[in-house]
């Protein structure tokens, strides 16, 4: 006989816990969205400060996560851990000029690492504002790295290839940026 007090519960349960990874989720995008708006006004104590907390809030979201086998594949999960990624390695590379490794899934560190360009792009332009020319020069050139580096992957999902993409793009804006800069140079 089917015992569907026992599928209630275990349903129930997995809900439930769902629910803490998704606003745990949450905890940790927030803060990665802090720590990258501290970063691009340079208030890099601040942002120090917000990755402190948001390590904390990851490994709790971690630890949530892993009590069920479906839950780190959970939409909410992967969207934190790569919002994760992001702010860190662009608080790093503002920070000493490198990207670094983080212990993530590999997946979503190169989702992570994929969003970067776009955040690093933006602060090329206010760099160029500013007259900072090698600093942009530095930017364009970590964006193309990571982008030759993805290219040699083959990725088989489209969410993935999506995101290199859209590399190649904030690649482009950047080149035609230094372009830029470059003409009125002259």
């Amino acid at each position: 006989m089917i015992n569907f007090k026992k599928l209630q519960i275990a349903i129930k349960d997995y809900d439930t816990l769902r629910e803490e990874v998704i606003k745990k989720s949450r905890d940790v995008l927030k803060l990665s969205k802090q720590v990258i708006y501290s970063v691009h006004r340079n208030e890099l104590k601040q942002a120090t400060t917000l990755i402190n907390c948001m390590e904390k809030e990851k490994k709790s979201l971690e630890l949530l996560a892993k009590k069920k086998k479906k839950l780190p594949f959970e939409g909410s999960f992967k969207v934190a851990i790569q919002e994760y990624v992001e702010a860190v390695l662009y608080y790093q590379f503002v920070k000493t000029g490198k990207l670094v490794n983080l212990a993530v899934s590999p997946r979503h560190f190169v989702l992570g690492l994929a969003d970067l360009p776009g955040e690093l792009s933006r602060r090329a332009v206010f760099l160029a504002g500013k007259g900072r020319v090698k600093e942009v020069l530095k930017i364009k050139d970590a964006v193309d790295q990571i982008y030759g580096e993805l290219l040699r992957f083959d990725f088989r999902e489209n969410e993935i290839r999506r995101k290199v993409d859209a590399v190649k793009y904030e690649l482009r804006k950047l080149e035609d940026l230094v372009l830029d800069l470059q003409l009125k140079k002259r």
